[in-house]
């Protein structure tokens, strides 16, 4: 695992110490910034379920002011720890331990409000519309916010959940789609 492009191009990433967690691939990766990018000119980017931070690191990496990254595992949050650390990418990053909702709502309380964010859970284990419907209770996303969902190749994601419209779906092998959703 590496950084793909920007700053840190090159860098590489350590990924989390287990099996719970499937990074994306560099080569998922680089087509999913082409899709949404390539760059950035600043910017509030979640990274949820984190795992390693690969997602959120490479947002900053390609220009994104700042990076809050949410994992619930201990193994993930050590190493998001070590990763921003090493790219001293510690002063664009917040880091939390915690459950995904629980998450969504502490960051509404703040009043933070997101412009890109990657959702990547274990596949098959939660609903993408309550977590987008979580997210606008607690208005964290607003209209110009870009949403990815990681998923299953098997799984089909509607084409609007809520008020974002899918405007990209790519799939990459026969374990991986990438869904991308705008509000209109």
């Amino acid at each position: 695992m590496r950084v793909i492009a920007g700053e840190h191009k090159g860098r590489q990433l350590q990924p989390v110490p287990h099996r719970l967690t499937r990074p994306t691939t560099d080569k998922v990766k680089e087509a999913l910034f082409q899709m949404i990018g390539p760059y950035f000119e600043g910017g509030v980017c979640l990274d949820l379920f984190a795992g390693s931070g690969g997602l959120g690191i490479e947002s900053l990496s390609r220009g994104m002011d700042k990076s809050i990254f949410v994992d619930k595992h201990p193994k993930a949050i050590a190493t998001i720890y070590e990763n921003l650390k090493t790219l001293k990418l510690e002063e664009h990053a917040e880091v939390y331990k915690n459950d995904a909702y629980r998450a969504i709502k502490a960051a509404g309380k703040r009043g933070l409000c997101f412009d890109l964010v990657f959702l990547d859970p274990p596949y098959d284990k939660f609903s993408y519309q309550e977590l987008i419907d979580s997210m606008l209770e607690h208005t964290v996303v607003h209209e110009g916010t870009t949403i990815v969902c990681e998923h299953s190749s098997e799984q089909s994601l509607p084409d609007t959940l809520g008020p974002f419209k899918r405007f990209r779906h790519e799939t990459y092998s026969s374990i991986i789609s990438i869904s991308l959703y705008k509000q209109e």
